[in-house]
């Protein structure tokens, strides 16, 4: 090939330069009259010239399918393929020979071998680029059906990387990128619903937050056959929820001796396997409007959950009532139990009859023993959303007091079960919370928002500490292992212990519960944004909507407000000064669904 001289022509960056100047650096003008200097491996020489303009790489007229035909299948040079297309070894031959090497339908290869391709690869390389011409046209037709919101069904395959960003699966879009648009999540879900693609029942958040939503299938074994203590004499009532359907916990009363029973699981999950793993990775129950995804097999739910059937299988604690109020954890038993299932409206009519009379009773004393150590009351609104035949039904939770029962009882147990472990040093997930810095707040819908903001989470932890939002000194949650991991975890070490069985180690109990609470932060965030997707999905229904809101908080003329019968935090413009805790009405004026953001107006009730 020829060497690199002065008044040459070479190729740099796959583009045509003229050497100026010859040197340790070369100097080159470029086709758009720029020069530099540049080291010689960074150029390749094309014709040894002379050569002083690039107007003298003028197009040049050949014969090149001869020329193909004639050398297909063979290796050739750059000046023999210049001499045989144009019977002229030139620059501007030249130049125009390498175009047509780069082009690489005929031809592929460098200047100093050039290979000739056969007449099959001229023609898949024809197809291909006529397919890509294809689609090139076929991709302009469909932006112009989106810029239209015209779109076709066979558009579906140039949506799915939208679906896939609005899912969070992906973090970018050619189609928004083509419109100029944002390549968000939340401007993806927009043209989707623009399009008529998806509808307003989509719900992207459990997807966006990485959480599972199919159902475990991972197959259970039987009930391990053991001696169970037989309590079934002992009137036992599940309280939840009127559309329950996995309930997990009971309450009897024995004397004076209080029994809380609690769904078996860890009878059924052993640690490590394949149900335990999964109920790890899962964290949780995930609790949605459209229904719920559980952590285990619905065997769990159908073997274990109390009062599904006659009698039910139980890991049932004892606890003893203490002068000062305190209780202590007396024995544990793996149980049979005959479980009444009452809602939490029913109980309520009963709060007057034995025993819910003396539990309910038991229950009052040890919330007034907490809030005498500090506990940190939050009585906040609370509604809770389902989708009822396509139907969305929003239903404020009122504060009854069969739920006082329910919670305290669970708490009760909590705590005796933290002094339990701790007295006995057994590895455990104990539950705690740091003590605000602040605290001095009004009873007022203001002043419980405001102390809301104070507290840090509940954090599970090796070392017992005391839970300052409760007013407990030792807690751990326990009563829900068929709902959360952790409480599972728990169950398998207090089975374990009360066997005789090897416990797992204080750093293995650690290492679960990170691997759950890594996944339970995903679980809830999930929750809390598939429900204020459904309260919006349900003010779009209702565009005429008005209720009463609370002013919690004020900076400058804008108000935050709390609107109690939908549980639903909104920003609006105040039109004079107004103190906090105000009642006033509001009316729908806008819902952004993609943006989880809601205007309303403030306007005179009767409007």
């Amino acid at each position: 090939m020829t060497t690199i001289q002065q008044h040459s022509l070479v190729l740099y960056k796959n583009g045509p330069a003229l050497v100026k100047q010859m040197g340790d650096k070369p100097e080159i003008e470029l086709a758009k009259g720029k020069t530099l200097k540049v080291r010689p491996k960074d150029i390749v020489p094309l014709h040894p010239g002379p050569i002083q303009s690039f107007a003298e790489l003028s197009s040049q007229t050949g014969d090149i399918e001869t020329a193909w035909e004639l050398l297909a299948g063979t290796k050739t040079t750059l000046p023999e393929l210049a001499e045989l297309i144009y019977e002229d070894f030139s620059p501007a031959t030249v130049w125009a020979t390498w175009q047509l090497v780069d082009d690489g339908l005929y031809f592929r290869g460098t200047p100093e071998e050039i290979t000739v391709c056969t007449a099959e690869e001229v023609a898949q390389t024809q197809a291909a680029r006529q397919a890509k011409a294809t689609e090139k046209q076929a991709w302009a037709e469909f932006l112009e059906r989106v810029q239209a919101i015209q779109i076709l069904p066979d558009d579906d395959r140039y949506l799915q990387e939208v679906e896939a960003l609005a899912l969070g699966r992906q973090n970018n879009s050619r189609l928004l990128r083509e419109l100029g648009q944002a390549e968000t999540a939340e401007v993806a879900h927009n043209l989707l619903l623009k399009l008529k693609v998806w509808d307003e029942t989509i719900n992207p958040y459990p997807q966006r937050q990485g959480v599972p939503t199919d159902t475990p299938t991972t197959p259970l074994p039987e009930l391990i056959q053991e001696e169970r203590t037989d309590l079934t004499h002992l009137p036992a009532f599940a309280i939840d929820d009127e559309d329950s359907q996995d309930p997990d916990d009971a309450v009897s009363l024995d004397g004076n001796r209080l029994w809380v029973h609690i769904a078996d699981v860890a009878a059924l999950v052993q640690p490590d396997t394949p149900a335990d793993l999964e109920a790890r990775g899962r964290g949780a129950n995930l609790y949605l409007p459209e229904g719920t995804v559980h952590m285990l097999p619905s065997q769990a739910t159908q073997t274990l959950a109390l009062g599904l059937t006659d009698t039910s299988p139980a890991l049932s604690f004892g606890l003893d009532l203490q002068t000062d109020g305190s209780v202590i954890l007396m024995e544990v038993a793996p149980s049979w139990i005959k479980v009444n299932r009452l809602s939490y409206e029913q109980a309520e009519t009963q709060l007057d009859k034995e025993p819910l009379q003396s539990l309910h009773h038991i229950a009052q004393n040890n919330y007034e023993r907490r809030r005498a150590n500090g506990s940190i009351e939050l009585n906040l609104p609370e509604v809770k959303i389902r989708l009822v035949d396509g139907e969305i039904v929003i239903r404020p939770l009122p504060p009854l007091k069969s739920r006082d029962l329910v919670r305290e009882t669970m708490l009760m147990t909590g705590e005796a079960l933290a002094r339990f472990a701790m007295d006995k040093t057994i590895p455990f997930p104990f539950t705690s919370q740091d003590v605000p810095e602040e605290n001095d707040f009004p009873d007022t819908m203001s002043g419980m928002f405001t102390r809301r903001r104070t507290l840090t989470r509940s954090q599970v932890k090796s070392v017992p500490g005391p839970h300052a939002g409760l007013g407990l000194d030792l807690y751990t949650q326990v009563t829900s292992p068929l709902r959360r991991y952790t409480d599972l975890l728990a169950h398998q070490q207090i089975r374990a212990y009360i066997k005789g069985q090897t416990l797992l180690t204080e750093s293995e109990v650690l290492e679960r519960v990170g691997a759950a609470e890594a996944v339970t932060g995903s679980v809830r965030q999930a929750e809390r944004l598939s429900n204020k997707h459904w309260t919006l999905v349900y003010l779009l229904r209702h565009p005429g909507w008005q209720g009463e809101g609370v002013l919690v908080e004020t900076y400058n003329k804008r108000g935050l407000v709390v609107i109690p019968d939908l549980d639903l935090e909104t920003r609006l413009h105040l039109r004079q000064s107004l103190p906090l805790d105000s009642t006033l009405w509001l009316k729908l004026n806008k819902v952004r669904l993609t943006e989880l953001d809601t205007h309303f107006k403030i306007t005179d009730q009767m409007s």
